[in-house]
């Protein structure tokens, strides 16, 4: 080969690797601009986010948890239960509440305590023990 041949050979070679470099830069330039788009809409959706459950607990705050059954018993249970800092059995808030001490109204008192659970209002630390999630 001469050495006319290979420069040839190198200046289509060096032609070839400066057309595909220019290909990917302008690739990256594209994919940096779709990061950027996707980054923002991150960013909106995160504050939308933060603003639905800023406005969830201020809807909360006043107008008390939502779905709590109609009886004012749930609220009065609630707010035996806030006053306390340790999980606490039905017999107990039987006692709080003075509803009586029969296995009835303790029953009862279970009962109540294992909806407020069941909608996410309470919590059952360990078998027959209640308490309020704390945060």
């Amino acid at each position: 080969m001469t050495t006319r041949s290979i420069l040839d050979l190198l200046t289509e070679r060096e032609q070839a690797v400066r057309t595909h470099a220019e290909y990917l830069r302008v690739q990256l330039e594209q994919l940096t601009g779709q990061v950027n788009e996707l980054e923002a809409e991150l960013a909106d959706l995160a504050t939308t986010r933060k603003v639905l459950l800023a406005l969830e607990t201020r809807e909360t705050e006043r107008t008390g948890p939502a779905n709590l059954p109609d009886n004012p018993v749930y609220q009065h249970i609630l707010t035996a239960l806030a006053d306390t800092d340790r999980p606490v059995r039905a017999k107990d808030l039987c006692r709080a509440l003075d509803t009586g001490f029969e296995p009835k109204h303790i029953e009862g008192m279970r009962s109540k305590l294992k909806r407020l659970v069941s909608l996410g209002l309470i919590t059952e630390t360990e078998p027959g023990l209640f308490a309020l999630h704390r945060q």
